[in-house]
């Protein structure tokens, strides 16, 4: 049974929590908006799908941004407790500190819940609208969506190259796939160019060519155009470096299993996506108590220095997260350790900010 004090501290919790997500996202939209009207009228982007856009948006970034949206959000209705005194009235009426936490830690289980699922299944959804809309008419099919050189093992026997290829139009330039039984080659396949046909999954070759190795003379097989199948699918082909962000838990387990048969170079990308995943939700437990412990103090300087030591703190974290991130995804570096890494060193800080604030 929750207490008149947890459900008080509970309500607070939670409510603050919201208005501050429902108070900076307009003004998230609002900024991205100004920054990317001009693209947006410039290529005469439907409304509908400018309205879906930012629904993708405000999802993504609320997962993305919603440790530092909580901690900012503990330290605010904490602080305004500790200025009206009604942490010391509830300490003196014989509360123990420990047990003051409790509503604390029990709104920390309720965001953790949530954050969990978002970020197993509707942020992939949102993440998958939001970058989609960004290549077709922000970046106009740059950057990620387009891949040079892309050379890649599909299979035990079966290595592909392209030398260009474009996501958006689903289209490549000099495509060649070789096939080897027992270290030797046994033929290889060529074309000027590949197409991936969506309505039936398969692939047209234009200046089609398939060389035969044979132990006296070679056989060679040409065409203009062949339309065939291969085992490969688009994503197998050349997957886009965000699509991790796009799937779902289940199919996120399955594709990286896929990717490290292939020897993928990007499954530290792709296994810090799925680490962050579980740490990120875990995060609000320790950033709840590093903000109790630091607003929980009636300071002379009011609740604006508790707001100024919590985004202190959070900037920190989100740097530490980025950084470590950042290492794994281009180095040896374990993903595991790097998504965990600044939860256990901020658990140490959360863990000495409680003693000294119990004190």
């Amino acid at each position: 049974m929750l207490s008149i004090l947890d459900k008080y501290i509970l309500k607070r919790y939670l409510g603050t929590f919201v208005l501050l997500l429902l108070l900076f996202i307009p003004i998230g939209i609002t900024v991205n908006l100004a920054e990317k009207i001009d693209k947006i009228l410039s290529n005469e982007v439907p409304f509908f799908e400018v309205v879906k856009y930012y629904l993708d948006f405000t999802v993504y970034f609320a997962n993305l941004l919603f440790p530092l949206f909580l901690f900012l959000s503990v330290i605010w209705f904490t602080s305004k407790l500790a200025n009206n005194t009604e942490i010391i009235a509830f300490l003196s009426s014989g509360v123990s500190y420990y047990r003051f936490l409790r509503p604390y830690m029990i709104g920390a289980t309720i965001v953790c819940v949530g954050a969990f699922f978002l970020g197993m299944y509707l942020a992939p959804m949102a993440s998958l609208g939001f970058n989609e809309f960004s290549f077709k008419y922000l970046k106009k099919g740059k950057q990620d969506r387009e891949k040079a050189n892309v050379y890649r093992q599909i299979n035990e026997n079966d290595y592909i190259y392209v030398s260009y290829f474009n996501v958006t139009e689903k289209s490549g330039s000099n495509f060649t796939l070789e096939h080897f039984e027992d270290q030797k080659l046994k033929y290889k396949l060529s074309a000027n160019r590949i197409k991936y046909n969506v309505e039936d999954s398969t692939y047209s070759l234009f200046q089609y060519k398939k060389r035969i190795i044979g132990e006296n003379n070679d056989i060679i097989e040409s065409q203009q155009k062949l339309d065939t199948v291969f085992s490969f699918d688009l994503d197998d082909l050349t997957p886009v470096k965000y699509i991790a962000e796009t799937l779902n838990l289940p199919e996120l387990n399955k594709f990286i299993a896929r990717e490290k048969d292939k020897g993928s170079n990007l499954i530290n990308r792709y296994e810090v996506v799925r680490y962050k995943r579980w740490s990120l939700p875990v995060s609000a437990y320790i950033l709840t108590i590093i903000a109790v412990a630091v607003s929980s103090i009636k300071r002379r300087g009011g609740m604006g220095v508790n707001l100024a030591i919590g985004i202190a703190i959070g900037m920190v974290f989100i740097f530490f997260d980025k950084i470590f991130g950042t290492l794994a995804e281009q180095s040896d570096f374990s993903p595991f350790v790097a998504t965990w890494a600044p939860n256990i060193v901020f658990a140490i800080l959360a863990i000495y900010l409680l003693r000294n604030a119990k004190r």
